[in-house]
């Protein structure tokens, strides 16, 4: 179908125009010019009624929604998930490992491995992210710590097998990290740090291999103060200090409201900048949920959460448990706890992600030839409508 937007403002990825008006044809962006009369077109038109046309948001960090977490290993889990963010703007993502028991992560690979690319009737999924087991235990937060384990070439090799994993994530100080993230990188995988103790000459080291992001900036990781608990001098900086310094290094926030105060989004901001710094949700099986208990992970196995003031938190109350919201919700936050321009704070949830999942080429931002996965927001910025490949998929 051909379409037509219009009577709204184009959030394109260095500005937003208010004038302008989008074309879609065959499934691409055909046409971005300064609004007119749309009569005799030939086109679908789709009035904004005022509010924003923008790029579908692709989220690299999640685990669930729904009631499912993907490493339920079910295309029935995996298809809810998807159609779930989908209803929060999300248009395509990287399903997100847990620590699990080596035959989930292999279960959890041939359902990434059938839908990749596929239709889903929701997100599309661009590739998994191999997030779980090859953290350091002690930093592994709601991971359970039963199948915590370091990197074996006789067990990742299998996993590399399956031909979709997009990003893996590595603890660098566990002893085999080097040899797993030269693996991925040989197999064109690209390469995090994430819950990880490690210091910032380990970090250092890492960059040399290949890792080239860090996972959920101020969660899970080392800082100054975590690193002198085990040396009182000289004090040495951590994972946060290395992945605000190093420039090379892109990383993600939680911009949930719960994860990280104003201050901190504000630095990370600052540091790193939108192309540099991607929104992610983190999000659990508990979105879109009542409150109560939940079970991060595979259901045999898995960690036990409750969703209690609307993130996810341990059954102790005294430490997170991941996100309960979607990318919309994360992207209404950051811009009203910050202030940063809106233009940005879309591209750090669209642009900038698909950058890092190496897709940018062909979503992310508003732009002739990419494929038109398109939201309709409202001047609130409230989800109204939601396009994949100029395909309408949601509107509440």
């Amino acid at each position: 179908m051909n379409l037509l937007f219009t009577n709204g403002s184009i959030v394109l990825a260095d500005r937003i125009w208010p004038l302008g008006q989008v074309g879609v044809a065959a499934e691409r962006i055909d046409l971005i010019e300064e609004a007119r009369t749309a009569a005799s077109t030939g086109r679908t038109v789709i009035d904004l009624a005022g509010g924003y046309l923008t790029p579908g948001f692709v989220d690299v960090h999640v685990h669930g929604g729904a009631g499912h977490d993907f490493m339920d290993g079910t295309e029935e889990a995996f298809r809810a998930i998807c159609l779930a963010h989908a209803r929060h703007g999300t248009t395509s993502l990287l399903p997100t490992t847990t620590v699990a028991r080596h035959e989930q992560h292999l279960a959890f690979l041939d359902v990434c491995r059938r839908l990749k690319g596929q239709d889903t009737g929701g997100a599309r999924i661009l590739g998994a992210h191999f997030y779980g087991p090859y953290f350091a235990k002690e930093a592994r937060g709601c991971h359970p710590a039963e199948a915590v384990r370091p990197p074996i070439s006789a067990e990742y090799e299998q996993y590399l097998g399956f031909d979709c994993i997009t990003r893996a994530t590595v603890a660098p100080e566990l002893p085999g990290a080097e040899g797993f993230v030269r693996a991925c990188r040989a197999r064109g995988i690209a390469c995090n740090a994430g819950h990880t103790y490690a210091t910032f000459t380990q970090m250092e080291l890492a960059r040399s291999w290949g890792v080239t992001h860090v996972d959920h900036l101020f969660c899970a990781m080392s800082d100054r103060a975590r690193l002198r608990l085990e040396q009182t001098y000289p004090m040495r900086g951590g994972v946060m200090e290395a992945t605000l310094f190093f420039d090379d290094l892109t990383t993600e926030v939680i911009a949930d409201a719960k994860h990280l105060e104003r201050e901190l989004l504000l630095l990370a901001y600052k540091i790193k900048g939108p192309d540099r710094l991607a929104l992610c949700t983190d999000c659990n099986r508990a979105l879109d949920m009542p409150d109560g208990p939940y079970i991060f992970g595979p259901k045999d196995g898995g960690e036990i959460i409750q969703r209690k003031d609307n993130v996810g938190i341990m059954p102790d109350g005294k430490s997170l448990a991941s996100g309960v919201v979607g990318m919309i919700e994360c992207v209404q936050t950051f811009h009203r706890l910050t202030g940063v321009p809106l233009v940005e704070v879309i591209r750090m949830a669209s642009l900038t992600p698909a950058r890092i999942a190496g897709a940018d080429h062909e979503t992310g931002s508003i732009a002739l030839g990419k494929r038109a996965d398109l939201l309709v927001l409202d001047k609130d910025l409230n989800v109204k409508q939601v396009y994949l490949a100029g395909d309408f998929i949601h509107q509440p």
